[in-house]
């Protein structure tokens, strides 16, 4: 990849400044259905044959409910769509019982609401689909999953993963970031999903193979307000000069922000994906001024590439 030495030069300088230890980028080239990618782990050891699996957090939203829209959008009725794009009218989310989580997701009324990005409006997007497909979300999104993108209750038995911070006076290492997510212990649409850089990469290219992603998300550029923030259940850019997704990316790129410090953006004009995984929550999670240069920084680099 022209620019590669100097990417990772970038990647290593910007990881130096954070309070976050591991950093994986991949760079996508849909055209020919490959990528590049390199990873530095703790000791800033770089490996350009990335082997740690990052927690994705909320890019489980767009892995899961929005793949499902992509290749059966027969499941989606008028309520599913509102809940998908996160302008549903629920709360943007709050702790949920272990036993009663369904039920109480499903008291909600649904509604065409103002944009309010949210967890409940996921999950309740996924109850919504399971129902009228009678089947479980899994089955339904899985069908283009790299083995190295699995739920956390299943990563390899021999696999690394980063810290993530600190539950019940244990390092997170391995188990999902998300409370809910963790406590729940089931494979729900809001968050869950590990993977490493290249699973993810290679994911994401199969996606695009086997449910014609960009195709299909340029077609629905075509009626969509820029002002609706989500797409299809895809986040998008909304002000190309100051966006997460790093200067240089066009109107039309779409993808997901999580949590702990994850992101792909995918531009159709350029037939290009950016993918960066960190472990931003490691020590504390409040403080994202780092996080948000780094992001914009590479994001930057990639699409001069």
């Amino acid at each position: 990849m022209v620019m590669k030495k100097e990417l990772i030069e970038l990647g290593l300088d910007l990881l130096s400044r954070q309070h976050f230890d591991s950093l994986a980028v991949g760079v996508i080239d849909f055209k020919n259905s490959s990528f590049d990618s390199f990873e530095i782990s703790a000791t800033n050891v770089v490996s350009e044959r990335p082997y740690l699996y990052f927690d994705l957090a909320s890019l489980t939203k767009a892995l899961t409910n929005s793949a499902v829209k992509l290749k059966q959008p027969e499941l989606f009725d008028e309520k599913s769509n509102l809940l998908l794009n996160h302008i549903a009218g629920l709360p943007s989310g709050g702790l949920l019982s272990k036993k009663g989580w369904r039920e109480f997701l499903l008291e909600y009324d649904i509604k065409l609401s103002p944009n309010l990005y949210s967890d409940y409006s996921s999950l309740r997007c996924m109850l919504e689909i399971e129902k009228k497909s009678g089947k479980k979300l899994k089955d339904l999104c899985s069908y283009y999953f790299d083995p190295e993108m699995t739920h956390w209750t299943t990563i390899p038995v021999n696999a690394f993963s980063p810290e993530y911070g600190i539950r019940n006076k244990h390092v997170i290492s391995g188990e999902v970031h998300d409370n809910n997510c963790y406590n729940i212990g089931e494979f729900i649409s809001h968050a869950g999903l590990f993977a490493t850089v290249g699973g993810l990469c290679r994911s994401l290219i199969n996606l695009n193979k086997q449910a014609s992603m960009i195709d299909q998300l340029n077609i629905g550029f075509k009626t969509h307000k820029n002002e609706d923030r989500f797409i299809m259940g895809f986040d998008h850019v909304m002000d190309p000069e100051n966006t997460l997704a790093g200067k240089g990316a066009t109107i039309k790129t779409f993808g997901h922000l999580g949590f702990t410090g994850t992101s792909f953006w995918i531009d159709p004009e350029q037939q290009k994906g950016a993918v960066i995984l960190t472990n931003a929550t490691q020590t504390y999670w409040y403080e994202r001024s780092g996080l948000t240069t780094l992001r914009k920084t590479l994001g930057a680099a990639i699409w001069r590439l």
